[in-house]
């Protein structure tokens, strides 16, 4: 069967205002739906949770970045993991949480039984739904992001593909609103887009073109393919797998 990881960031999954898009959130479980109907297993690693806290609560007093962090993390994981588990149900699909840190992919022991962990969900036709434990994970114990995240279960689980979702459709030759910067389509293995990655941050998440790119470029070289494209458009995993030459991304080759 295979096997593909699915990473979609805040970027794609909130508004403008900072809300969670339970239209595009839906949207996405309707196209991983399809996915499973079609013989594909999917690992969903999904931000959110922290946009999801900060619309929920109301806080009357100042907290820092790392008590912010924890505090919606921890109240915005719980209806994020709702609503996914809501939507599923809709097809008869079970869902399952998987929070994880750094630590868990640096010994032996937490490496093995987090595989485990994912593999009895998968041949059980759970959909794991990843995240960062934001609400122990500060500082040094972070990913740098869910794209580093995403790479590291792609690895761990033998994945066929690793589709990153952004907001552009992938790496450009310029800024992506220069009419005359190009979509790059192809990278092949070893080839280098650094003169066009930009190091700017994503607006509502964590990372950022060049983490996407630093990601993509790891996992490819462990012979995995990559995939970044764009999350807001309509049906894009499905046109991905369906359509992919008439569909707007950035493949990285496996080596």
């Amino acid at each position: 069967m295979n096997r593909i990881v699915v990473k979609v960031g805040s970027n794609v999954l909130t508004t403008d205002a900072g809300k969670l898009d339970i239209t595009r959130m839906s949207a996405l479980v309707d196209q991983i739906a399809w996915m499973r109907h079609h013989g594909y297993e999917v690992i969903l690693v999904s931000s959110g949770a922290v946009a999801c806290g900060r619309r929920e609560l109301r806080v009357d007093h100042e907290l820092d970045s790392v008590e912010q962090r924890q505090l919606y993390s921890a109240v915005g994981q719980v209806k994020l993991v709702n609503l996914y588990y809501d939507l599923f149900r809709e097809y008869g699909m079970h869902v399952g949480q998987v929070l994880t840190m750094k630590e868990n992919f640096q010994t032996e022991e937490q490496y093995q039984n987090q595989r485990a962990c994912m593999e009895v969900m998968l041949q059980n036709g759970v959909i794991p739904v990843v995240n960062e434990n934001d609400t122990v994970c500060v500082t040094e114990l972070m990913f740098t992001d869910n794209d580093e995240l995403s790479g590291l279960i792609a690895q761990m689980l033998k994945a066929e593909t690793l589709i990153l979702l952004s907001n552009i459709d992938g790496v450009y030759t310029g800024n992506p609103e220069n009419p005359e910067a190009k979509l790059i389509r192809s990278v092949a293995p070893g080839e280098s887009l650094e003169q066009y990655i930009q190091t700017s941050k994503s607006s509502r998440g964590r990372g950022g073109m060049q983490s996407k790119y630093h990601t993509a470029s790891t996992v490819a070289g462990e012979g995995i393919r990559v995939i970044i494209a764009n999350g807001e458009r309509e049906n894009i995993l499905i046109d991905l797998i369906t359509n992919p030459k008439d569909t707007p991304h950035t493949e990285f080759q496996p080596s």
